[in-house]
């Protein structure tokens, strides 16, 4: 019989990841899938039904994949979406009963924990004592400043209320748009300039790193860096200067959602959000006042199966 596995699932915005580890955190195998939960939800406040459904064939084929690898342990957990779609509770439900998966809606904090504890792995060799994360979902961003340490302490986090997928929608930046676009960086930028204000910051400058997790730090330093085909791991955990980044944002904004989703790099999965994620993830860099960040695919996931492998030594 094989040995139990542990295994991770992380219900974004536009996104949901798999990642099964033995009991070691060996990667047995990982996978993202395009769910598109948060697609059309600006208008209506719902989950379509559209996807509702892919949402639940993703589970079915995650759990048939868990099955496979003799899966004990797992956490599944949801975020920005299922925390503000008016039948979010109905989608947790239907998971249960079609797929078999009990699916956690955690907060922006938890939500912030996870992600820390996943990009601290990317992290081992910088020597500063502090650290900032975040992390540029499709229905939030999270930034978080702790300290760099074994056990990391969270000294300030905030939840954006935009990620890719509500930005786009709400602000119209399907294609590039100067003014949309300035009305979306005004937006970012207050949130931003406040978490520098009440995480006091600037005390830490000179001794803090920068870390940013999801696609979009991936996928534009395959940008910048002129690499195809876009490969996560093949970025994962490279240190990209702000100066690579803008470069790729400026790229970025010369390409329509037809070229976008022609590129390599980006692809008809990302192209309609891509703009706004762009604005985003620029904006906030210039204002936490970054040189350069490590880019991460080692995120929530990561860190969930972290917190199975202490909780089975501790069963023990």
């Amino acid at each position: 019989m094989k040995p139990q596995s542990l295994a991770a699932i992380d219900l974004g915005t536009n996104s949901c990841r798999l990642l099964i580890a033995d009991a070691a955190g060996r990667t047995l195998y990982k996978t993202a899938v395009s769910t598109r939960m948060g697609e059309g939800m600006q208008a209506t406040g719902r989950f379509t039904d559209e996807a509702i459904s892919r949402g639940v064939e993703c589970f079915c084929s995650f759990k048939m994949k868990m099955d496979e690898y003799n899966t004990g342990q797992y956490r599944a957990i949801a975020t920005a979406a299922c925390r503000t779609a008016a039948n979010g509770e109905e989608f947790v439900r239907k998971i249960k009963q079609q797929a078999g998966i009990d699916l956690e809606v955690i907060d922006g904090y938890e939500e912030a924990v996870l992600n820390l504890k996943g990009a601290m792995l990317n992290l081992q060799n910088e020597k500063a004592g502090h650290v900032v994360v975040y992390d540029l979902g499709g229905g939030s961003t999270e930034i978080t400043l702790a300290t760099r340490s074994r056990r990391p302490e969270i000294l300030y986090t905030i939840s954006i209320p935009y990620g890719a997928r509500n930005a786009a929608e709400k602000f119209g930046l399907k294609e590039y748009d100067v003014d949309r676009a300035a009305l979306l960086d005004k937006e970012i930028a207050a949130y931003a300039r406040s978490f520098v204000r009440a995480s006091g910051l600037e005390k830490y400058r000179g001794d803090v790193c920068f870390a940013a997790t999801s696609s979009t730090p991936l996928r534009l330093t395959h940008i910048a860096r002129g690499w195809t085909p876009y490969d996560r791991a093949r970025a994962d955990g490279a240190v990209v200067g702000t100066d690579e980044f803008e470069q790729a944002v400026a790229a970025v904004r010369q390409m329509s959602c037809a070229q976008m989703a022609a590129d390599a790099n980006v692809g008809p999965t990302r192209a309609e959000i891509f703009q706004a994620a762009a604005v985003i993830f620029s904006r906030i860099y210039k204002e936490l006042g970054a040189r350069k960040i490590v880019a991460s695919l080692k995120s929530a996931v990561d860190g969930i199966i972290m917190d199975l492998q202490s909780e089975q030594i501790f069963s023990e």
